[in-house]
């Protein structure tokens, strides 16, 4: 049976008439809030506003969960006289200092963190996948470490920063990068390898609470899943669901191989975090490196090889079909990143950029 799984999304709250961010989520999540309840929400940044679906059994029900969630957001952006944008960093706003949310949680992140949050204005798209307990969601946390990098080279939407082209295609998670507990989890041995070294990073204050594990893939500590957090907020429903569609199934293929003792690979951090790099610089059309055998390899070859790996969970809960479609179209079309910058191309002005990814409004040709 294929596990229930849900997403969360991060979107930025933007002026329709500058194009740039602004710091009034408070408005859209009380209005969003009338419809999702407490699936909007704010975040620790005014600029960003989130929204998250309830669980699901199956991807054509979270396709359409994505998407009356998406035109809630929108809707409620709309009466407050602003637009929401779906891009993993801001392409026009002036952010330092950013503001931060009001109340004690915040407050005590800035006091921990400090200039850290002065960069946390980037969005992102967060997958649950249900698993049957801690101890197995570590352990399928281990199986997922090697498709990590190629996850995020398939997700790359934030080739713009402020104002100015970073020369990457997921500048976000360069930014993210710098916190102290964040990227890719290390290789736990088992669920108490993974509760003593949390226990460290607690007592050193290099964690503030279990919210503030940060890495790309942990167990929830609220719910009973494992959350797959490494992508910039997709450009679309569609895209979001592709994400969605794939994690599951490496999930569902993982837990699998838990529970016939497979032992999985073991990339090293170093290796990892130089895959993470080059999907980062040059997403799903750059030249990459396969972290099971540590060669050289392409993203776009490395994508398909993950399909193949996930076939077998995507033929029983019956997406490999609308799976297959999506990766040929994000083959052919490019990931986010690339679609920004085809619209930028067109006439120079970033503030294209920002109108082609509005939520719930129509898209150029060049966006798709």
């Amino acid at each position: 049976m294929a596990l229930r799984f849900g997403i969360e999304e991060e979107y930025f709250v933007v002026d329709p008439r500058s194009r740039q961010v602004v710091p009034r989520a408070g408005g859209v999540v009380a209005r969003a809030a009338e419809t999702l309840g407490d699936r909007a929400s704010a975040e620790l940044v005014c600029f960003l506003a989130e929204a998250k679906t309830p669980p699901c059994d199956d991807l054509d029900k979270l396709t359409e969960q994505i998407r009356a969630m998406r035109a809630t957001m929108a809707d409620a952006a709309r009466a407050e006289g602003l637009m929401l944008v779906a891009t993993g960093t801001p392409v026009l706003g002036d952010l330092f200092p950013p503001p931060i949310s009001p109340g004690p949680r915040y407050a005590d992140s800035l006091a921990t963190y400090r200039a850290l949050d002065d960069e946390q204005c980037i969005c992102s798209c967060h997958v649950h996948v249900e698993m049957p307990d801690r101890a197995r969601a570590v352990q399928v946390s281990n199986h997922l470490r090697p498709w990590l990098p190629t996850l995020l080279a398939m997700t790359a939407n934030s080739p713009f920063w402020a104002g100015r082209d970073t020369g990457h295609a997921c500048w976000r998670v360069m930014s993210w990068a710098r916190w102290p507990v964040a990227g890719p989890p290390p290789f736990f041995e088992s669920l108490s390898h993974y509760e003593d070294l949390i226990e460290a990073l607690l007592g050193c204050g290099a964690l503030m609470d279990l919210a503030t594990v940060f890495w790309d893939v942990r167990p929830s500590s609220r719910l009973p899943t494992l959350e797959i957090r490494l992508a910039d907020v997709a450009l679309d429903t569609e895209g979001a669901a592709l994400f969605a569609a794939l994690v599951r199934a490496l999930a569902q293929v993982a837990l699998a191989a838990v529970e016939d003792g497979e032992r999985p690979p073991a990339p090293s951090q170093e290796m990892l975090r130089a895959a993470y790099w080059l999907a980062a610089r040059d997403g799903l059309a750059g030249k990459g490196l396969d972290v099971r055998t540590g060669r050289p390899a392409r993203f776009a070859d490395l994508a398909v090889a993950l399909l193949a790996h996930a076939r077998p969970a995507l033929d029983d809960s019956g997406d490999l079909a609308l799976v297959e479609a999506g990766l040929d179209r994000l083959l052919t079309d490019g990931t986010g990143a690339d679609r920004q910058r085809r619209v930028h191309r067109r006439r120079g002005l970033l503030s294209d950029v920002v109108d082609a990814a509005a939520v719930g409004l129509p898209r150029p040709p060049e966006i798709g």
